[in-house]
């Protein structure tokens, strides 16, 4: 687990250090990611949250789900129209 000093640290090297496309996406979702990592972490079983908080988590899920089949549609959309075509392995999520 990473202090909050950790991710600050982090965030800021990150910001400094790269400027070139989606640069401020790929910070969120490495922010995104530590943090729901450390939530996940810090999480007993059987805790219970209040519902405005399961509603928000349920909420960007669905977002963040979206984006990622979409960004992954184009990538083998576009890798398709390669000289190579693509591997119907690349369809499944995780390879």
């Amino acid at each position: 687990m990473i202090t909050e000093k950790q991710l600050e640290d982090i965030v800021r090297t990150l910001k400094e250090n790269n400027h070139d496309g989606s640069y401020m996406a790929k910070q969120q979702l490495f922010t995104m990611a530590t943090l729901c990592y450390k939530m996940w972490e810090l999480m007993e079983d059987g805790d219970e949250l209040e519902d405005w908080m399961e509603t928000k988590i349920a909420q960007s899920e669905q977002s963040i789900t979206s984006v990622v089949k979409s960004f992954m549609y184009d990538e083998l959309a576009d890798r398709a129209k390669g000289p190579n075509g693509f591997d119907v392995n690349d369809l499944i999520i995780g390879q």
